[in-house]
């Protein structure tokens, strides 16, 4: 096995004394995990940070062995771990990506998406310019990974106008005429998640992200990728903060 590409540095974990374990979203491969010998030394450690772009070079001799390695810095985001907001955002869509693929199946989407995400982040760090991207690709991710909501028509009129809501339970949208009595059991639709756009508000990127969060932890984040959500719960907390 020998892969190239410009791949984004999605999760890093210490392995033996010096190395570690990283894994990285390429464009045409998916999630790929490679070891890098030296990968703790005071050199390769700034590049290996979640949400850097490397030039990465994996080699093994099996599809079944753990491919070595090796990274050239492309892009550093380091200068916004010193920004509380955009470290937290970056941390979590690159973990949420490491945990939620599987290893060695491309999504190509997902990583035009999450270059794009991290791109916003870094160009407006604020939140205000990347909260709906996040939540986007929230939705995405669900999507490629066989969990996407259906927003096209209410789900109790077959309109396609008027929507208002996400069922909980099904993942339909529901329109103002068809939530009548019901509201209260359902979470609200900001428009953006049809429409596109940054969305309206704070409160707007919050109901975004309280419907993609709901449908992560019960379809996705379950069991042992369940303690990934904790870094959403810390973004999340931030964010509320601004509203």
């Amino acid at each position: 096995m020998h892969i190239r590409a410009t791949a984004i540095v999605c999760a890093v974990l210490a392995h033996g004394e010096h190395g570690t374990v990283a894994r990285l979203m390429t464009p045409d491969d998916g999630l790929q995990p490679g070891y890098v010998r030296g990968g703790r030394s005071r050199a390769i450690r700034p590049v290996l940070l979640p949400g850097n772009l490397v030039a990465a070079e994996f080699r093994a001799r099996s599809e079944e062995q753990l491919a070595g390695l090796t990274v050239e810095l492309v892009r550093s985001r380091a200068g916004l771990m010193g920004e509380p907001l955009a470290a937290a955002a970056i941390g979590w869509a690159t973990a949420l990506t490491a945990a939620a693929l599987p290893e060695g199946q491309p999504f190509p989407q997902l990583h035009a998406a999450l270059d794009g995400l991290l791109n916003a982040i870094e160009l407006a760090p604020s939140a205000r310019g990347w909260g709906a991207a996040l939540a986007r690709y929230e939705l995405l991710l669900l999507s490629e990974l066989g969990f996407g909501l259906d927003l096209s028509a209410c789900a109790a009129t077959g309109d396609a106008a008027g929507l208002a809501f996400v069922s909980p339970r099904s993942g339909r949208a529901v329109s103002l005429a068809g939530a009548t009595g019901y509201e209260d059991r359902l979470l609200p639709l900001p428009s953006f998640l049809i429409a596109g756009g940054q969305g309206e508000g704070w409160g707007d990127i919050l109901a975004g992200l309280r419907i993609t969060g709901h449908f992560l932890a019960r379809d996705v984040m379950t069991e042992r990728r369940a303690a990934v959500l904790a870094a959403r719960e810390r973004l999340i907390e931030r964010i509320g903060r601004l509203g």
